[in-house]
């Protein structure tokens, strides 16, 4: 391709709107433009990348067995009424109603949709199992669309299906698509983790996230450096080894009362008592979409609220508003306990250690000191409810744990019968008996993977693609174009590279050598290959890694050859 036969509209500006690395430089190097908030046009070069992601997945997912269909972008309200995800879902599904006043939606997901179609055509175990997916567009209407392509409203995506007849089917179908994904990573040339995680408004019993490992990454994971462990912060779990029952009654003191006065926050309260914010319990009001609970948890901890979600198994949980805490305490905000609380009390963990604490008094301004679980109040249930902090170590191997940041750019979920059983997704077996399909499900943001790229791949120049996933895999700049001799051996370099069958950009601008060195790092193509007149006469041009600091001389009459294998060997050092 050449350069003035090509679109590649790049700025020098960082662009105001831009927040994150990826974003910025997508802009600068005329990959992506903006429509509307949330919502991108993906220019020539962003395209191109994009479609090398989507070769790698039809690649990975047809050698693993995927067959590949393409879904319907609106979804009739009824199927989703049908799973129960129509209210559910929330704000983030753009609902709509067409001429003839039926009610629509469209596709964020495509769970309804694959699964209504598999119990029209899917009725014997001999039809089992079966791996469906597609490429397409989503629209989420995300109340904050943010960091480009990381977080739009409109983006392209690459979900899966696969259908079982049993658990064990599942599993394996799982495992598959666990393996797939991270070839498929693997040859987008990214570092990741794969990490558990919560399942959100999927569903389904386990799920898992692979994260593109980066200093500005928008998820905080956690790792263990000895073992396999990796999680998310919803779903990392804290390692309890303590005793089974709270704290032993012989050590206590009496429970006393001691005004507080306009002291609310686990800081005053501690600062006003002296005491530390290990030896206080906060007490925090939730409503759910059924009741009303208590979150106790120590002063120094916080609350997961996704943890607390799953473990009530309710589908929404949020903090209480001042009217609904005074109501259910007798108190103001910040003077809550679980004293003579009415409502269901869960308690973490961390609490069955504790003895002699400092909790709310559920009076304005007063606390209670001495307070002790199984004397002054009855958990319902301890669980672990805290997000991990540093210092905690492994769940599994005992190791401290690691903090990093990380993109996630795919998600599988065990689904089970979640889709299946309410929409009647049902199969005969051997036997003629009737038994609902077991599924899972398999995302991964095609943008975003190339947003991920960039944000770990990435310096003061511009970006650093990995070499699968290029726009260009190499950038031809004859830097005096006047000169016949400098632009015949351009043409013959770009020419023989084109009949290798290398994605070579031609940057035939008569421009400066400088304006075109600065447009190639901005567009991170891996390879660059100078060619100047200087060189010219003593037989070499230049060939330049986007990765390396330094150029080094090759033969001109060798180059295409030369520049060939280092493009495989840079292929091979992601595979």
């Amino acid at each position: 391709m050449r350069y003035t036969n090509y679109f590649i509209p790049t700025y020098k500006e960082i662009p105001a709107e831009a927040e994150v690395i990826s974003h910025q430089l997508m802009l600068r190097a005329g990959m992506i433009r903006k429509l509307t908030s949330g919502v991108y046009t993906f220019l020539p070069i962003g395209l191109k990348s994009l479609r090398k992601v989507e070769t790698i997945i039809r690649e990975e997912m047809n050698r693993s067995g995927g067959i590949e269909v393409l879904m319907p972008a609106v979804h009739p309200a009824e199927l989703w009424k049908e799973s129960g995800r129509w209210d559910y879902y929330g704000a983030e599904l753009l609902r709509f109603r067409d001429r003839n006043n039926h009610e629509a939606c469209l596709a964020p997901t495509h769970e309804e949709v694959i699964t209504d179609l598999v119990r029209r055509e899917i009725h014997s175990y001999k039809q089992l199992p079966v791996n469906f997916y597609q490429i397409q567009f989503k629209f989420r209407d995300e109340i904050r669309p943010r960091f480009g392509v990381m977080r739009c409203r409109e983006f392209i995506m690459k979900d899966g299906y696969t259908f079982d007849m049993d658990e064990a089917g599942a599993d394996k179908s799982y495992e598959i698509m666990r393996r797939t994904y991270s070839r498929i990573f693997q040859r987008c040339g990214l570092k990741f983790k794969i990490v558990d995680a919560d399942s959100g408004s999927i569903g389904g019993s386990f799920s898992q996230e692979y994260m593109v490992l980066a200093d500005t990454g928008e998820d905080q994971i956690v790792t263990c450096s000895k073992c396999e462990y990796a999680a998310n912060m919803e779903r990392a779990e804290v390692r309890w080894d303590g005793p089974e029952a709270p704290a032993a009654t012989g050590t206590m003191k009496s429970l006393e009362e001691v005004a507080t006065p306009n002291m609310r926050t686990v800081d005053e309260v501690t600062s006003f008592l002296s005491v530390s914010p290990q030896e206080l319990v906060k007490t925090l009001i939730f409503k759910t979409d059924t009741e009303v609970v208590a979150a106790l948890i120590r002063g120094d901890h916080e609350v997961n609220e996704v943890k607390l979600k799953n473990l009530l198994r309710a589908d929404s949980v949020e903090l209480a508003d001042p009217g609904l805490v005074a109501e259910v305490t007798g108190a103001p905000m910040g003077f809550a306990g679980p004293v003579g609380l009415k409502v269901k009390m869960i308690a973490d963990n961390a609490l069955k250690n504790m003895a002699n604490f400092v909790t709310g008094g559920n009076k304005h301004d007063v606390h209670f000191l001495n307070v002790n679980s199984g004397r002054d109040f009855q958990a319902n249930q301890f669980a672990d409810l805290r997000l991990v902090m540093p210092g905690d170590s492994c769940p599994r191997c005992k190791e401290e744990l690691e903090f990093k940041r990380g993109i996630e750019v795919g998600h599988i979920f065990k689904l089970g019968t979640k889709y299946s059983k309410p929409l009647n997704a049902v199969y005969l077996d051997e036997k003629g008996e009737e038994k609902v399909i077991i599924m899972g499900t398999y995302g991964i943001g095609v943008a975003r993977t190339i947003a991920a790229a960039i944000e770990q791949n990435h310096d003061g120049d511009g970006m650093i693609f990995p070499i699968p996933i290029a726009p260009f895999e190499v950038v031809v700049l004859p830097l005096q174009l006047h000169e016949a001799g400098v632009s015949a051996a351009a043409e013959k370099i770009y020419g023989e590279l084109l009949e290798q069958g290398l994605d070579v950009l031609m940057d035939d601008r008569d421009l400066r050598p400088g304006v075109k060195f600065k447009d190639a790092d901005l567009l991170g193509i891996p390879v660059r290959i100078n060619v100047g007149a200087r060189n010219l006469k003593n037989g070499y041009v230049e060939m330049k890694l986007r990765t390396e600091a330094e150029s080094v001389l090759i033969p001109t009459h060798d180059a295409p050859k030369i520049i060939a294998a280092k493009v495989k060997e840079l292929y091979d050092s992601v595979k």
